[in-house]
């Protein structure tokens, strides 16, 4: 008899003095040590715990650089020199996060830009997590204006960088079309240049006042369609108000002052 034999054996033997109620509290222990996870096997990867209790897989980097996607408005290459190669070396595992959250990951390598989207899920209710701004009609044209500022730039192979005195300028001819005074419109550009730099669509230049690039991330938002169909729009309105306010004043000639 071999070892194999002699063990079942006194297996069958030590089963045989067993009431049944021993035997299926014996079974029962049985299946929950099949059950039981090995101890010394585990799916998250034991140098990636960051902190007690971590079931994360991502490295720290890498969960840097997913954090900063969610809080937005996105990843720069040049001013985030150590997320850009992590988003980089873990991108598929954090699109799979990312899609979890119904959110999608667009990013330009050419330009050195990522940054989130809502995830289009047709008819489905989905929660919706970025965080949106309305924006005026002064944001909207400075918003044109700056896209249209990034693809000269970009035809010239150059950086896009504007001054906000000229921003303000550029940006005057939109003046009658709101109503309000010299000084309100200028405080209304003002307010939109911030907004612009806050959310880090313009940023500021170093060793200058008022000189900002401009942030190629928007040339993901504004496709050149986009911009023409956007730039005609505001070129209709600028230029139907100067053919209303000529319009009237021919009137006011024709009208005899006695």
């Amino acid at each position: 008899m071999n070892l194999s034999d002699l063990a079942q054996t006194l297996e069958e033997q030590a089963d045989e003095g067993q009431t049944d109620e021993e035997r299926v509290a014996a079974e029962q222990a049985n299946e929950e040590r099949n059950l039981a996870p090995d101890a010394t096997r585990t799916d998250v990867d034991a140098g990636t715990e960051l902190f007690p209790g971590d079931s994360g897989t991502l490295p720290l980097e890498a969960r840097r650089a997913l954090c900063q996607l969610l809080a937005g408005p996105s990843i720069d290459a040049q001013r985030h020199a150590q997320l850009w190669p992590a988003l980089s070396r873990n991108e598929a595992a954090i699109r799979m996060r990312l899609a979890e959250l119904f959110l999608e990951l667009v990013i330009d390598r050419e330009a050195g830009v990522a940054f989130t989207r809502q995830a289009d899920t047709g008819e489905q209710e989905t929660p919706t997590l970025l965080r949106t701004q309305p924006l005026t009609f002064i944001d909207s044209v400075l918003l044109l204006h700056l896209r249209q500022q990034l693809a000269e730039a970009d035809a010239q192979g150059r950086r896009a960088v504007v001054e906000e005195e000229t921003l303000s300028d550029q940006l005057s001819v939109y003046e009658k079309n709101l109503s309000t005074d010299r000084a309100g419109f200028m405080k209304r550009v003002a307010a939109a240049i911030a907004k612009m730099r806050d959310n880090h669509i313009l940023t500021l230049l170093r060793g200058s006042e008022g000189r900002y690039e401009v942030s190629p991330v928007l040339k993901l938002l504004f496709s050149a369609e986009d911009v023409q169909a956007l730039g005609q729009v505001y070129r209709e309105l600028r230029e139907g108000t100067d053919a209303a306010e000529s319009h009237a004043d021919e009137n006011a000639q024709d009208v005899d002052p006695a």
